[in-house]
């Protein structure tokens, strides 16, 4: 029997590494994970891609084959230089130009490819998951931080450095909070995980009714801009904040974006969340080899 070929998918955020198997088919064979240190970050993930990797060699598809890891997928928070080659994850304070893609192909063997974990996840949604036949498509992430990647045309857009899609600093909060970035009031000050425990000193997953309304408020706001400015009709958005959130702040970003979005080409457009749940970032990350590798 012949082995199914398999991609080694890396997620990277400001409070979790995860590492994983997905197979051609976007089915997910493993999964690990461990929380982002203050300190030593490339150890920590190194030390986990590695122990996924062994394990590899023993995992069985559903039909029973083998599988044969073929490049390294990565979704990373960014910003970051073209194709990944270097890594400034805004919620990682210790790394900045961090070489993560060569990083990686030498820990692993593996041709690596990197990209925004946002864009890995839309990525993954128009593969096989809440977006699958459109090809017009904003896909985000609110969580830690705040994240987003398009498809338009069918085709993902990079931009000139590969950052398009930054949703998370569209200004949704005149004069606003301070981000990270040195702007105020961008999405990701305001709607971030890190947002939301700076300002109710409590964490994200125990944020009041309120809060969790208000959050999703902002997200609209800003989703009824990209729609007009790309002339999109769906959000795809994912995260632990979001799905923490459920159902009480999808609603909110609906009622939002229906708000403001009022153009005639704009007007409609849908919020979801993503369609693979949890195992987003991984099916994701394993898109962006995909993407390179297909």
């Amino acid at each position: 029997m012949t082995s199914e070929r398999a991609f080694l998918a890396v997620d990277i955020g400001g409070t979790k590494l995860s590492c994983g198997v997905v197979t051609s088919g976007g089915e997910v064979l493993s999964r690990a994970r461990c929380d982002t240190p203050e300190s030593q970050v490339w150890e920590a993930l190194a030390a986990l891609v590695r122990r996924v990797q062994t394990d590899a060699t023993s995992l069985r598809t559903a039909t029973g084959q083998t599988v044969e890891l073929v490049a390294c997928g990565v979704g990373s928070g960014g910003p970051m230089s073209d194709e990944g080659d270097k890594v400034s994850t805004l919620s990682i304070p210790s790394w900045r130009e961090f070489p993560l893609r060569s990083s990686l192909a030498q820990a692993t063997g593996l041709p690596t490819f990197v990209d925004n974990d946002a864009k890995a996840i839309v990525l993954g949604e128009t593969w096989c998951g809440a977006a699958v036949g459109h090809r017009d498509v904003i896909g985000m992430v609110v969580s830690t931080g705040v994240g987003g990647g398009i498809i338009t045309d069918g085709r993902l857009l990079d931009g000139n450095t590969g950052n398009a899609g930054h949703i998370g600093h569209i200004n949704v909060v005149p004069n606003g909070r301070l981000c990270k970035c040195g702007a105020r009031g961008c999405l990701e000050a305001v709607a971030s995980g890190t947002a939301i425990a700076a300002m109710t000193g409590r964490p994200a997953a125990e944020a009041s009714s309120v809060v969790v309304h208000q959050t999703g408020v902002y997200v609209g706001r800003a989703v009824a801009s990209v729609a007009a400015l790309l002339d999109l009709r769906l959000a795809v958005i994912g995260g632990s904040v979001a799905l923490g959130f459920g159902e009480a702040f999808y609603r909110a970003a609906q009622a939002e974006a229906d708000r403001y979005a009022t153009i005639s080409f704009a007007r409609g457009v849908q919020i979801r969340p993503t369609g693979l749940g949890a195992d987003a970032p991984l099916v994701g990350a394993a898109a962006v080899a995909r993407r390179h590798t297909a």
